[in-house]
């Protein structure tokens, strides 16, 4: 019995050691993880930390290969959106030559075949040059040479001088004098800023008086067309040939395709018009808007200082400094430049009244 006992203590007094060995380990091992959980949290606050961080931030930080992705991808997409608005306006164009004008020169009056011929041919003209010249015209760059510019602050992201109205494009990758927006999808494959802006609106401008004329000349010959389409289905079919099928399918796809553009487009338009008369563009319009909140919390108003009232901000952006540039160079295809060199903002001289630019009173 006694060496039964014996053997039993001594069993017990091994579990009991091999109890308290496990209990250490294990405590150590809670010790090192929590020592390397702290001085990981230490070392990711000290690369990380930032006084002006926040959660917009953070959520920037976090989409960051999101905007990356999209960056790149739209690079190469926006030659292909630019060939495929290349193609559709020359289908309409097409179209219009071989269906539509045909048409018009036995039906129509003289007067009426005169007044289509010049305002189409106008019209046509207008577009494929503001269309060129906008997809050609570089926005404008600042220079690269800090010792060029004095007094402008520093681009965080190009390390470059960034003057007044300038703003970075992820995009093109450099600062743009300027900018408005970079144009990627369906229109330009270009940044929009200080040297084609006017060509992006008047673009737009003319494309949306083109559709607008090619759906009402063509109401009467879709709601034709429509009809006779219709009647494809019933039976017996009728007898239509191949040429007049063409016929009544293409005038249905210009019809539907400029009513398409002409409200899609015409409301990108009276956007860009409605900040052009109030003198900013589309960045600087979340950035006043900013602005103005914040000083109205203090009791304070707001001014716009690049802004020379409704009618002024018109002559400066189209560029006409005497009446006659209305003609020469808003009716009729121009390739002067805009007033300043995007680096500095004197006042212009086509603005009858000096305003101070105050940025609040």
């Amino acid at each position: 019995m006694r060496s039964w006992q014996r053997m039993f203590v001594a069993v017990m007094r091994l579990l009991l050691k091999c109890l308290r060995l496990g209990q250490r380990r294990r405590f150590k091992l809670l010790r090192q993880v929590e020592q390397l959980w702290h001085y990981g949290n230490l070392c990711l606050r000290s690369l990380l930390y930032n006084s002006f961080t926040n959660s917009d931030v953070v959520l920037d930080s976090l989409f960051e290969p999101i905007y990356w992705l999209v960056d790149h991808v739209t690079r190469w997409f926006g030659v292909v959106f630019v060939a495929l608005v290349i193609g559709l306006t020359s289908s309409i164009v097409a179209i219009v030559y071989i269906c539509l004008l045909p048409l018009i020169l036995q039906t129509y009056t003289p007067a009426w075949i005169c007044w289509h011929l010049a305002y189409g041919h106008w019209n046509l003209i207008m577009i494929v040059f503001h269309y060129y010249m906008a997809i050609t015209t570089s926005p404008g760059h600042p220079p690269q040479a800090k010792d060029d510019l004095s007094g402008v602050s520093i681009c965080r992201k190009c390390i470059a001088p960034k003057p007044a109205r300038t703003h970075h494009c992820s995009i093109c990758n450099r600062c743009v004098l300027k900018m408005d927006h970079h144009c990627q999808a369906a229109w330009l494959n270009n940044c929009v800023g200080h040297y084609n802006h006017r060509y992006f609106f008047s673009f737009c401008l003319f494309m949306t008086m083109g559709c607008i004329y090619c759906s009402v000349s063509g109401w009467e010959m879709f709601r034709d067309a429509y009809a006779a389409i219709e009647t494809y289905y019933q039976t017996p079919p009728p007898t239509f040939s191949f040429r007049q099928r063409a016929f009544h399918k293409s005038v249905v796809y210009l019809w539907v395709l400029c009513s398409s553009v002409a409200l899609a487009l015409g409301a990108l338009t009276l956007w860009h018009a409605a900040l052009i008369t109030r003198g900013e563009t589309s960045i600087e319009r979340h950035i006043n808007k900013k602005e103005r909140q914040r000083l109205q919390k203090k009791g304070k108003v707001f001014r716009n200082p690049y802004s020379y009232g409704g009618w002024d901000n018109w002559k400066v952006f189209l560029g006409v400094d005497v009446p006659r540039h209305w003609l020469t160079r808003v009716l009729l295809p121009s390739p002067h430049l805009p007033h300043g060199t995007g680096l500095s903002w004197d006042l212009p001289p086509c603005v009858t009244e000096q305003r101070t630019p105050l940025l609040a009173i």
